[in-house]
């Protein structure tokens, strides 16, 4: 029960730390306290030497492990630590005087022709390096553990705004999309009624795709590139011949895996930051190079874009962050903005 009880105040069990830390460091004080001993070759003193040297480091380690404990339970926050360092100072004070007193007493009584007993400055700098070694232990331990905490924290907040953002993006396909197809459909209906049907059934796989990819973390390229090619026939409606698309051979690249909605955000991005006209048509071209989909658009900035909410790129950033060690790669130049995206293999 005690060993639960100190597991839930420090956040780990400590019972390996003493079975390895206490016969070394019992070791230890043997040598410090009876090296006259050990010179001399004195076995018969040493065989209740060697004991009682793990007798009195046995105590001194629990009765600090206890005292940090307490101290642990009053002052757990890690900025505390000075707190308790001050707490395991009064603890060794006690503890020393206690300890030698009781084994000096031991000592007398198991061998009272023996007048050596190791000098005050030799039983303090004994004393001293198990407490040292104690505390050292136990503090790194916890601040080691309550880094992880900290990290796994960060993490785990991390993935919960990704994901909160990504399911915003799938809820809204970007209502400025939406607005937009729907202001195209009002005008095919009457003036192109076949092209209107095929519109709202390239709409419809739109958002079927949207929806079926919600819960994926990772999708198939030939699935998204599915995805994609009905968006595209949306845009192209919108914009016509002053939005140009080249996807060029990517069967290669057929095998692959990227995070969902990663295409349709490049593209809406790009439409998003630059000019589209006769005069000034915008190019964007999809192909795959060196294990990465490239998305790429002439760049023609416009003076003013609309409020972006900067969560785009980041997003696909952050996702890929937590799912592969390939970093997505964004170059800027006079004349074209790039995007790489890590092509992952299909597990």
């Amino acid at each position: 029960m005690a060993s639960k009880c100190f597991r839930d105040v420090t956040g780990f069990d400590d019972r390996w730390v003493i079975l390895t830390g206490l016969p070394l460091a019992s070791m230890l004080i043997s040598l410090l306290l009876f090296n006259d001993y050990y010179e001399q070759g004195n076995w018969g003193y040493l065989s209740v030497c060697i004991p009682m040297s793990f007798v009195y480091t046995a105590a001194f380690w629990y009765a600090l492990r206890w005292s940090y404990h307490r101290l642990k339970m009053r002052y757990p926050a890690f900025r505390d630590i000075r707190k308790r360092l001050i707490g395991m100072l009064l603890a060794f004070v006690v503890v020393f005087v206690a300890v030698n007193f009781i084994l000096h007493n031991l000592f007398e009584w198991l061998l009272p022709e023996h007048n050596g007993d190791p000098s005050p400055v030799v039983k303090f700098i004994s004393a001293l390096l198990v407490s040292a070694l104690v505390i050292t232990t136990y503090e790194t331990l916890s601040f080691y553990l309550q880094l992880q905490n900290a990290v796994a924290e960060k993490v785990e907040l991390e993935r919960q705004n990704v994901e909160s953002q990504l399911e915003s993006l799938r809820n809204q396909v970007n209502p400025h999309f939406l607005f937009n197809s729907l202001n195209t459909l009002v005008y095919l209906i009457p003036e192109h009624p076949d092209k209107a049907v095929r519109f709202v059934q390239q709409l419809s796989k739109v958002y079927r795709y949207v929806l079926e990819s919600r819960e994926a973390k990772m999708i198939p390229l030939k699935d998204e590139l599915e995805f994609l090619h009905a968006y595209i026939f949306l845009l192209k409606e919108r914009f016509g011949e002053n939005l140009q698309v080249k996807l060029h051979d990517l069967n290669g690249a057929a095998d692959g895996v990227i995070v969902p909605l990663s295409l349709q955000m490049l593209f809406e991005n790009a439409i998003k930051h630059n000019v589209i006209s006769t005069g000034k048509p915008l190019t964007v071209e999809l192909f795959a190079e060196n294990g990465h989909l490239v998305v790429r658009n002439n760049l023609q900035r416009k003076n003013q874009v609309m409020d972006s909410t900067g969560i785009g790129l980041d997003n696909i950033r952050i996702r890929y962050q937590m799912l592969t060690d390939r970093e997505v790669q964004v170059i800027a130049s006079r004349e074209y903005f790039t995007v790489l995206l890590p092509l992952v293999e299909m597990q």
